[in-house]
């Protein structure tokens, strides 16, 4: 590890909580050059849900690649955006009954969040944007701004002008209703609230700890952002792409987002994002806003070939299938182990386990580590264990990252109980 303790800066996260040299990768598998292996619960932060190194995605771009297909075109129309568009268009937009214009931005997700708040801005002339308490939409300028980790906010790099946060569904608990907050503030003219060009929203809160919005609440919102002409901009980057089961993760709640940005999983594990908007909306003059790698060429054939996926409800049932198995794995360990006064939270093929005890939730990652399973943490006190394996994982490794998780928290609370 010394070269990366030379040379990397210091601004390295992830492999100070992974500390071993990866080699190779298959499926829901990591190898390191040892030759150990790790069940991967992490899949590259929701980027791949279809596994590392996917024979089928693997295959198309091997292919596309000896035939000497455009990699890097801009804005250009090529053949692999064109068998992109049909495809998406085909199996996702068609059969949901969306009509969405899409745009290419930058290769990650803060590119597709910056570009969806540029044009709510622009298309409604007004500036602020209303986000949510424990949001998370990226690391650059605007859509830090809509970012609520303290932890990323430094004053050094950060403007937070425009925008305003409001509580999330439970952020106070079931006696307080969140959704009437936001009415009285926008009703009331002497709130201090700039009536909103937009409100941008996930609908699981990953980073922020696996906070679950229900379907009443987003319908709500979704009513209230109509009552007053406010844009809905759902962030789709991490929880989108058939984590929760649909394709999008607001489609069990039956609404139509105005503006839905997409990242991770659209790329079939390469740099893509895109944002889907009303074609009313798509008010952008050419060249507006632009990326030098907003066209990646090979992202495209990866992606159209994931899509494929979806063709039918064969990837949607596995998910919910192996989303009650997590759900059930978590329980054993909440009911075997109630001094942890743990709580879970999740949907589809994404859950957490809440452990208020600090520092505890680390602990059990790093035992997990040890043992070959890779897991990150989430929410403001880095509390819970988010479990974000590859949606193609097979049941028993499955099934097995599930006992390692339980052995590892039957461990600490031994470790804990001797010192």
């Amino acid at each position: 590890m010394r070269i990366f303790e030379a040379l990397e800066s210091q601004v390295r996260g992830y492999i100070r909580s992974f500390p071993t040299i990866f080699a190779t990768s298959k499926g829901a598998i990591l190898t390191d050059e040892y030759g150990k292996n790790y069940i991967d619960f992490f899949a590259g932060a929701g980027t791949l849900n279809y596994g590392h190194n996917n024979d089928r995605i693997s295959k198309a771009m091997i292919e596309y690649i000896q035939s000497d297909g455009i990699i890097h075109g801009l804005d250009m129309a090529t053949t692999a955006k064109r068998n992109f568009l049909e495809k998406f268009s085909s199996t996702i937009l068609e059969p949901r009954n969306m009509d969405y214009k899409i745009q290419f931005t930058g290769p990650t997700g803060t590119n597709a969040v910056e570009s969806a708040l540029k044009l709510a801005r622009t298309v409604k002339g007004r500036s602020n944007v209303v986000s949510f308490t424990n949001g998370y939409h990226g690391l650059s300028m605007g859509a830090l701004a809509v970012t609520g980790n303290t932890f990323y906010r430094d004053e050094a790099h950060i403007s937070r002008s425009n925008v305003s946060f409001m509580p999330f569904e439970n952020y106070f608990g079931d006696s307080v209703d969140s959704l009437a907050c936001l009415r009285k503030m926008i009703e009331d003219t002497s709130s201090g609230l700039d009536l909103p060009a937009a409100v941008i929203v996930e609908t699981i809160q990953a980073e922020g700890g696996i906070n679950v919005a229900s379907a009443e609440w987003l319908k709500g919102l979704s009513d209230l952002c109509r009552e007053f002409d406010i844009l809905l901009i759902i962030d789709d980057i991490q929880v989108g792409n058939g984590r929760t089961g649909s394709f999008f993760s607001f489609e069990f709640a039956d609404i139509k987002p105005d503006i839905i940005t997409l990242s991770k999983a659209i790329g079939g594990g390469l740099p893509m994002a895109v944002v889907l908007m009303r074609p009313d909306l798509d008010q952008w003059k050419p060249g507006e806003h632009t990326g030098t790698f907003r066209g990646n060429n090979l992202a495209f054939v990866a992606c159209t070939e994931a899509l494929s996926y979806w063709d039918n409800n064969a990837l949607s049932e596995s998910i919910q299938y192996k989303g009650n198995l997590m759900y059930e794995g978590l329980d054993v360990i909440r009911t075997t182990w109630p001094e942890l006064e743990a709580t879970i939270r999740g949907r589809g093929m994404i859950w957490g386990l809440d452990i208020p005890e600090r520092g505890m939730a680390r602990e059990i990652t790093q035992k997990c580590f040890e043992k070959g399973l890779v897991m990150e943490l989430a929410g403001a006190e880095k509390q819970v264990l988010k479990l974000l394996p590859p949606l193609v994982i097979e049941e028993e490794l499955l099934k097995e990252g599930l006992a390692i998780i339980a052995e590892s928290v039957k461990e600490v609370l031994k470790e804990r109980e001797i010192a």
